[in-house]
């Protein structure tokens, strides 16, 4: 499959001020497939060594951790000549065996010459354990396929590159296939193998089917948790996070029956395996957006929509014949859907606006950063005149000069409200930080 993180590696392995390189994400989302696609178009000589699968292997790690005698080993067990320059050395799942992360440290220092990548799910819960070799690795982040890689990967290339184009305006005709692509989307999701499942005969029934078994291994990698947290209390928060999508967290709608500071916990817990991202209330008054992030006032976004979609459990034939992609799910799904574009966009931190005040609330769903500028965003259906929190952030703050309203309405300015409507399809590259 065509990623888009495949640029990101080509200029990681051509940069001389390179790195050992961390490739993390939640599980089946993609990233050994990437890293392999590297090795075998860029090296002459790709190693690979599966930590999770060849634990065996664990030993090499176990004595000191000097580089050359790694290498030496490493060559003798994987049968490569492993030459720096020529050669892509890549750990799997490297999480499983903590000092294999932590002789990243010496191959740096010790073989500034040899490319080496790692990849791994539940990074941090190892980097808990261990003295982490900080400074000495670079660190890139993977997630579901975009909606521009969904479209890649189901031969839709035409469709990419107008989603790809700087936003304007397109005909009719093309605005409503690229929205009928989207409806499909929606329920097939990013994840790879249900995309694979969907391509082969466009049914989205076998793309569910994945997205069944694909939830069936996550809550197996609970158990992997223990003891961090209770297994019973971490599914019914990843099945209540789903639901709750679009909505500001309250740790007792997660997951019920279940202690407040349990379900914090469970919360965290899933939050660090990637399968579902924290997005604080945060100030646009200025940058960087996360110094006035809040601890307490948060959103939440599953790892992919397809997978949100599956865990909440409506029919799937009341849900795909709504005529308005924005009415699916009451409209969490689109603003998943915008979220989960943003963090491809715009990195792996996302924030939102939100003002309480006595009889008076107000919301803004995201704030996306595009250049050294703050840019309000909000996932709407209604005409401007209804964007009551959003007409609200940009008065209090003139610092932002401008909001991205995404529906899927046609693309339209309206340069005296401050305000540019755009489709759902753009919302990639509308928020794009370059």
């Amino acid at each position: 499959m065509k990623r888009l993180i495949s640029s990101q590696l080509q200029d990681w392995a051509d940069s001389p001020r390179r790195k050992p390189l961390i490739v993390r994400g939640a599980r089946q989302v993609g990233k050994t497939h990437s890293i392999l696609a590297l090795g075998e178009q860029r090296f002459d000589e790709l190693a690979v060594l599966d930590l999770e699968r060849d634990r065996s292997r664990h030993r090499i790690f176990d004595k000191d951790l000097d580089a050359g005698r790694i290498l030496s080993e490493l060559r003798i067990v994987l049968d490569r000549k492993i030459e720096p320059g020529r050669s892509l050395l890549f750990f799997d799942e490297i999480q499983s065996c903590p000092r294999a992360i932590m002789a990243l440290r010496y191959l740096y220092e010790e073989m500034p010459d040899l490319h080496v990548v790692a990849a791994g799910s539940l990074l941090d819960f190892a980097l808990a354990d261990i003295s982490f070799p900080v400074g000495r690795v670079q660190f890139l982040e993977m997630h579901p396929l975009a909606f521009v890689e969904y479209l890649w990967a189901i031969g839709r290339d035409q469709a990419a590159e107008v989603v790809l184009s700087p936003p304007g305006p397109v005909a009719g005709a093309v605005h409503d296939s690229l929205l009928d692509d989207l409806r499909n989307y929606f329920f097939v999701g990013g994840m790879p193998e249900a995309v694979l499942a969907y391509s082969s005969k466009r049914s989205i029934p076998d793309a569910r089917e994945v997205h069944r078994e694909l939830c069936e291994s996550y809550r197996q990698d609970f158990a992997k948790y223990a003891p961090r947290a209770d297994p019973y209390c971490l599914d019914a928060v990843f099945a209540g996070t789903a639901r709750n999508v679009g909505r500001q967290i309250k740790y007792t709608n997660l997951a019920e029956g279940h202690p407040g500071p349990t379900v914090k916990r469970a919360f965290d817990l899933l939050n660090r395996a990637r399968v579902v991202t924290r997005v604080p209330a945060a100030s646009p008054s200025g940058l960087p957006l996360g110094a006035s992030a809040s601890a307490r006032r948060f959103k939440a976004l599953m790892v992919d929509i397809g997978l949100m979609q599956h865990l909440r459990g409506l029919p799937i034939d009341l849900e795909y014949r709504k005529a308005d992609l924005l009415h699916l799910h009451e409209g969490d799904m689109a603003e998943q859907f915008v979220g989960q574009e943003m963090l491809v966009s715009q990195g792996p931190d996302l924030f939102y606006w939100a003002r309480q005040a006595r009889n008076s609330t107000a919301e803004v769903d995201y704030l996306a950063v595009i250049g050294d500028a703050i840019v309000p965003v909000e996932v709407k259906s209604g005409p401007s005149g209804r964007l009551r929190s959003m007409h609200l952030l940009l008065d209090t703050y003139p610092n932002c000069n401008k909001g991205y309203v995404f529906s899927t309405a046609p693309f339209a300015e309206l340069p005296d409200q401050k305000l540019t409507f755009l489709p759902l399809y753009h919302a990639f590259r509308g928020t794009r930080v370059h």
